[in-house]
């Protein structure tokens, strides 16, 4: 399906992640900071990302920020999962380039409905 790159300080968020997303056939790599997951993004392409916004080193939106400067990276879809639910967080990420915005806790039927949309759209 998608190469999906997750960036999340969770480890259960990371896992609960994986339960959802590898059985339904997607391949997924993991960064547990915006940093690290910048890193990975500078030297793979991803079909998809999953970020979260509070994170040590570098947080989910200046991750984003960044990431929409790389050439191979300005259309990604992302979508953010957060427990952050502000109006002014919100907007701050769709300004930054965020596709959707989730907020923990989540349902994986309603993530995975959400990916394969995104997706579709792309391929259309």
């Amino acid at each position: 399906m998608a190469k999906i790159l997750i960036v999340d300080d969770s480890a259960t968020i990371r896992l609960q992640l994986r339960g959802c997303l590898q059985p339904a056939g997607h391949e997924l790599v993991e960064a547990e900071n915006g940093a690290i997951g910048l890193q990975k993004a500078r030297f793979a392409d991803f079909d998809f990302i999953i970020m979260d916004v509070n994170m040590p080193v570098m947080n989910g939106l200046e991750m984003l920020e960044n990431l929409r400067l790389l050439d191979g990276h300005r259309t990604t879809p992302v979508f953010v999962l957060t427990t952050e639910s502000s109006k002014e967080m919100v907007a701050r990420g769709k300004r930054s380039g965020a596709t959707a915005w989730i907020v923990k806790p989540f349902k994986s039927e309603v993530l995975l409905k959400g990916i394969d949309f995104v997706l579709a759209r792309q391929a259309a």
